[in-house]
């Protein structure tokens, strides 16, 4: 089990708008798509994208932060179009599902992802998917982009895009829950969380909220 301790020296405060990216063909056919599927928005992701952007392209982000990865990209392309500085941080990459990732998710598929999961929720994170990632594997590579963020003082609103998986684990570390515990965090293409960090602690003000998707 991996917990980060806060300690950002010079850090006062800080919010994180963190969004899962916008849905793709993958996500709407039932694909099995992690880290090693480079893939892009469909038309219903880039109006969820175009949504999002509408509703909070007024808040002052002082960065954006992504994954390496297309569809996180895609899902913030106005912002940085409108001139937000932007870094892409393989750290915030999604899971790599392994030999699973591109394949249909058939009764047997379904069942093994079902028995991995419940395996993870025992305690046993550091399991990694056939061929691919444990949520171990995960954390470990998320803690230099998580110190990448926060150590940059003057940033006190960002917005950062990300993946499902990738979002449960890197919420587990933030607010101190264990790893066997990511699945109490709900998501869906292009909720949002709306985090702050007091200075001592982070506080979920926003749980996968869908509000800005109301009206598309």
């Amino acid at each position: 089990m991996f917990i980060l301790e806060p300690n950002y020296k010079n850090l006062s405060s800080k919010k994180i708008y963190l969004i899962r990216h916008g849905q793709t063909d993958f996500n709407l056919k039932g694909i099995v798509q992690g880290s090693g599927i480079d893939s892009s928005l469909n038309e219903m992701g880039r109006r969820q994208a175009s949504a999002f952007y509408n509703f909070y392209s007024k808040l002052p982000f002082d960065h954006v932060y992504t994954s390496v990865l297309k569809r996180s990209i895609e899902s913030v392309q106005s912002f940085l179009d409108n001139g937000s500085r932007h870094s892409a941080l393989s750290g915030l990459n999604e899971i790599n599902w392994g030999s699973k990732e591109g394949q249909n998710i058939t009764p047997q598929e379904d069942a093994y992802y079902h028995w991995l999961l419940k395996e993870w929720q025992k305690g046993h994170t550091e399991l990694p998917i056939e061929g691919g990632e444990s949520p171990v594997d995960v954390a470990a590579r998320q803690r230099e982009a998580i110190e990448v963020m926060m150590q940059q003082a003057d940033e006190k609103t960002v917005l950062v895009c990300m993946h499902g998986r990738a979002i449960r684990i890197i919420l587990c570390q933030l607010l101190n829950y264990p790893l066997h515990a990511m699945d109490v965090f709900e998501h869906r293409n292009l909720g949002l969380y709306q985090l702050h960090y007091s200075g001592r602690m982070w506080q979920v003000e926003r749980y996968n909220d869908a509000t800005h998707l109301a009206r598309m």
